[in-house]
C-alpha cells in the first residue's frame, strides 16, 4: 500500500512557529497523484511557492549542489510576499570529508544570502575529522561503507528532521542526473518517516540549471569547472568523462548511486541494527 503522510506543524524556528498547532494536511496515495499531475506543469519558482503556501515545518536539506544553489536563490526572490527575507530554512550535513572548495562555498552563501537561517549538522559526537577518525577508525569508507554512510549521512539528517521539527523538505534532485532518480516525482512521501519531500527541478536538465545560474550569477562550487558534476565527500568523487551522467563520478567503478538519506529502507535497516548492539551493550555491562 502506498503511503499516507499526515503532516503536523510543531513548534519549530521562524516562520513555521507562527502556525496553528492544530493545522494539518494529509496526503492519501490519490492526492499524491493528482498532485504530481498538475505541478508537473508548473515552473520551479511556481513549485516552491505553493510548496511555501501549503506545508508547514518546511525546510531545504542541501550540500549545495547546482540544483540546491539555483532553488535556494530562487527561494530569496520570492520577497516581498514574505516577511521574512529567506522565508525557508536551511540544514547543511557537515559530513567532515567535503572538499575545501565545497566549505569555501558555504561561507560565501552566507555572505550573499545573509538571511537565510543555516542549520548545519555532523556525525554525533564529533566536531572535526580527527575526531570521527578516532571513534570510528582511519577509511571507514573503505571498511565498511554502510556504516559509513549511515554515520555521516543518514544519521546527521534525521536527526536534524527530528530537532528542528521538519515536516516537508525541498530536495535538489532531477530525473537528468540518472540512475534511481530517472523517474522522480516532484513530491513524495518517505515511506519508513512520512516527510514529504518536494522536488522543485525534477523536470530541469542540468543546462536549464547552468543557464539559470548564469543568468543570476549564482556563486557555485568551483569544482564545477574542473569536471566535477555531482560534488560528495572527496574520496568518493570524481570528475566524469563526456557523455556519462551527472552523478557518474559518484563513487565510480561502484554499482552505489545513493548515500542513503533518499533510500529509507537502509535507514530502517541501520536503527534496527544500532537498536541491536545497543540492548547487547546494555546486556553486557548487566
Amino acid at each position: 500500500m502506498a503511503p499516507v503522510a499526515v503532516v503536523e506543524s510543531a513548534p519549530v524556528a521562524h516562520h513555521q512557529q507562527e502556525q496553528s498547532a492544530e493545522l494539518k494536511i494529509t496526503l492519501t496515495p490519490d492526492h499524491l497523484r493528482f498532485i504530481n499531475k498538475q505541478l508537473a506543469q508548473l515552473e520551479p519558482q511556481q513549485i516552491l511557492q505553493w510548496a511555501l503556501l501549503t506545508f508547514p515545518g518546511l525546510y531545504q536539506s542541501t550540500a549545495f549542489g547546482l540544483t540546491g544553489l539555483a532553488t535556494l536563490d530562487m527561494i530569496s526572490k520570492l520577497k516581498p510576499e514574505y516577511t521574512q527575507q529567506h522565508p525557508v530554512p536551511l540544514i547543511f550535513v557537515d559530513t567532515l570529508h567535503h572538499f575545501p572548495e565545497t566549505l569555501a562555498l558555504v561561507d560565501q552563501l552566507r555572505a550573499r544570502y545573509p538571511s537565510a537561517d543555516l542549520h548545519i549538522y555532523r556525525p554525533e559526537n564529533c566536531d572535526s575529522t580527527d575526531d570521527f577518525t578516532r571513534i570510528h577508525g582511519e577509511r571507514l569508507w573503505e571498511t565498511d561503507e554502510s556504516a559509513y554512510d549511515f554515520l555521516v549521512k543518514v544519521e546527521p539528517i534525521q536527526r536534524a528532521y527530528e530537532e528542528l521539527g521538519v515536516r516537508a523538505t525541498l530536495t535538489g534532485r532531477r530525473r537528468s542526473q540518472g540512475g534511481k532518480r530517472g523517474d522522480l516525482d516532484i513530491v513524495e512521501i518517505d515511506a519508513f518517516t512520512g516527510l514529504i519531500k518536494i522536488n522543485p527541478l525534477a523536470n530541469w536538465s542540468f543546462a536549464d540549471v547552468q543557464k539559470y545560474m548564469k543568468d543570476n550569477q549564482v556563486p557555485y562550487n568551483a569544482l564545477l569547472d574542473r569536471g566535477y558534476r555531482s560534488v560528495g565527500d572527496w574520496h568518493s568523487t570524481q570528475p566524469i568523462a563526456e557523455g556519462e551522467d551527472e552523478r557518474a563520478g559518484r563513487w565510480k567503478g561502484r554499482a552505489k548511486t545513493e548515500c542513503g538519506i533518499h533510500e529509507t529502507s537502509r535507514f530502517a535497516q541501520f536503527l534496527a541494527q544500532k537498536k541491536a548492539q545497543e540492548s547487547h551493550a546494555t546486556e553486557l555491562t548487566a
